[in-house]
């Protein structure tokens, strides 16, 4: 599509930590992409998509056996970068959802009133 700029991006770390035991881990168990959506760029929507890595985690006792690296910019099963959701927010908070989902469909994303009401 021409009103949308795809990104593609791979993760540079070298070693992520367990979420669960925090033991430091280099093994890699396989790759997967992760697509999610940013804030607009001069005026295009924008999908990001991520190569990410699931890693196995180095202590025998710990369960899973297996865990994805996670970022700061967004959250674990989110689809929406943590700057999307908080602009979402900023415009969703004086209008209802359903007048909020047709400035941010027309400006910067397709956001249903669903979404928002959720991210509320």
């Amino acid at each position: 599509m021409l009103d949308t700029i795809y990104i593609n991006a791979v993760s540079n770390l070298a070693s992520v930590e367990c979420p669960k035991c925090k033991k430091v881990s280099f093994r890699v168990h396989a790759y997967y992409e992760k697509t999610f959506q940013e804030l607009p760029i001069q005026g295009k929507k924008v999908k990001i998509i991520l190569r990410n890595k699931k890693m196995l985690c180095m202590n025998k006792d710990c369960e899973p056996k297996t865990f994805a690296e996670t970022f700061d910019f967004i959250n674990p099963k989110t689809k929406k970068t943590n700057r999307l959701e908080e602009e979402i927010i900023n415009i969703s908070i004086n209008t209802s959802s359903i007048a909020a989902s047709k400035v941010l469909k027309k400006n910067i994303e397709d956001v249903s009133k669903s979404t928002i009401c959720n991210i509320f």
